[in-house]
């Protein structure tokens, strides 16, 4: 249904340079669901959502359609520091932002964890992977919608196990992500009686050239080299390390996380055998090209990955929160409103069924693909097959072994 009483705003703004939001009527303010995109519009992680999840929220929000109150959607750019993730969160929030969702980068996404908590507004991250959002670090305001360190490692990394993938070596990313990943596929390795034979942490996001620290994976003699990173670093590694002949030598490369964009940007020809994980594909059923071919006077030529549609995904049960308990209310607590995120089912074209856990860790299956060869694709972004499933009550860390202070014993 077109809305008929809908604001759609998107102020893409310097985290150096961010202008007051435009200023409502007490009265519209009242009224008025303001929705922050905040990830990175300029850097290593800006195909993965970036403008594509902007687009991405702004869809749903039209398909949730006019129930009374109006909605706005903004956007900034974090720049992947902290510093700056956090103080665009504190300003939108005291000028009256009510959610703010997607946020990549764990350490930024634990900086404007903190935020949402000291506000009391919800936050909701789809684009920080670190498990310590629903362990250590977990908050009543925040919900971690799709996929996180333990996730990927369980599904990617085991699986490059049971494969005979029994020594490894990582390449990390020197902050929370990068360790969080690390930490969490090592703990699957060892698990299942591999070993770790060594890793190298590298400057992020300052770091293009990996061919030293593909090296050091080489000379280590691991039968696989795990990327603990994301985005162009993924990328960039696959690539340098085809150029270096590394993987004709019989070193597996295991990509911990990567999406649609990346296979794009890195080509068949090069990525065809890589197994990775997601929680959404566009092609993987009905419904999941369904919303794709909604989405696609919004994007264009690019398909949804499950980063990008994440941001659709959680505004929608967020959006069904706030018609369900009143405007004003939602407003009021950001606890309340995740309260109620909490207790209702999730739905949606992205996802499918799910639910949301006490803490916070919103539940999805998760799943294992291969990239298929040059030869297998039929046509523009047909890129995976699928090799395995893990239901979602499965795919996620127990809720009782995360530390999380809002799961009762």
């Amino acid at each position: 249904m077109t809305p008929t009483r809908r604001s759609l705003l998107t102020a893409t703004v310097g985290a150096t340079l961010m202008p007051a939001l435009p200023r409502l009527g007490r009265a519209q303010a009242a009224n008025t669901i303001r929705i922050g995109v905040l990830n990175d519009q300029s850097g290593v992680y800006r195909d993965i959502s970036g403008p594509y999840g902007i687009e991405c929220t702004k869809q749903a929000v039209q398909e949730f359609g006019d129930k009374g109150f109006a909605v706005e959607v903004i956007s900034a750019d974090h720049q992947n520091k902290p510093d700056v993730g956090a103080n665009i969160a504190r300003q939108w929030y005291d000028q009256g932002v009510d959610l703010i969702i997607d946020v990549p980068t764990s350490s930024v996404g634990l900086a404007v964890n903190n935020v949402a908590r000291e506000k009391n507004k919800a936050y909701i991250n789809t684009g920080s992977a670190t498990s310590d959002l629903t362990g250590a670090q977990c908050s009543p305001n925040t919900v971690h919608w799709m996929y996180d360190t333990y996730m990927l490692a369980k599904s990617t990394g085991g699986a490059m196990v049971k494969a005979g993938g029994d020594s490894w070596f990582f390449i990390t990313a020197d902050y929370a992500f990068g360790h969080a990943l690390e930490r969490d596929t090592t703990n699957f390795v060892r698990a299942a009686g591999g070993k770790v034979n060594g890793s190298v942490k590298y400057p992020f996001p300052a770091t293009s050239d990996f061919s030293s620290f593909l090296v050091q994976a080489q000379a280590s003699r691991a039968k696989v080299i795990g990327l603990a990173n994301a985005g162009a670093d993924t990328v960039n590694s696959i690539k340098q390390a085809a150029e270096f002949g590394i993987t004709r030598r019989g070193v597996k490369l295991a990509a911990l996380l990567m999406f649609l964009p990346d296979v794009h940007a890195i080509g068949l020809q090069t990525a065809q055998g890589l197994v990775l994980t997601e929680s959404f594909y566009w092609d993987l059923n009905d419904r999941t090209r369904a919303v794709t071919e909604r989405l696609r006077p919004r994007l264009r030529d690019v398909k949804p990955n499950m980063a990008s549609i994440a941001n659709y995904s959680c505004t929608l049960h967020y959006l069904k929160a706030v018609a369900d308990m009143g405007v004003a209310a939602s407003k009021a607590s950001g606890v309340d409103v995740v309260n109620r995120m909490k207790a209702m089912p999730c739905d949606d074209d992205a996802f499918g069924p799910g639910s949301i856990r006490a803490d916070g860790r919103k539940l999805c299956p998760s799943y294992l693909f291969e990239v298929k060869s040059p030869a297998e694709s039929k046509a523009p972004w047909d890129y995976y097959k699928l090799l395995q499933t893990t239901p979602a009550e499965e795919a996620f860390r127990p809720m009782n072994e995360g530390g999380c202070s809002l799961v009762r014993s």
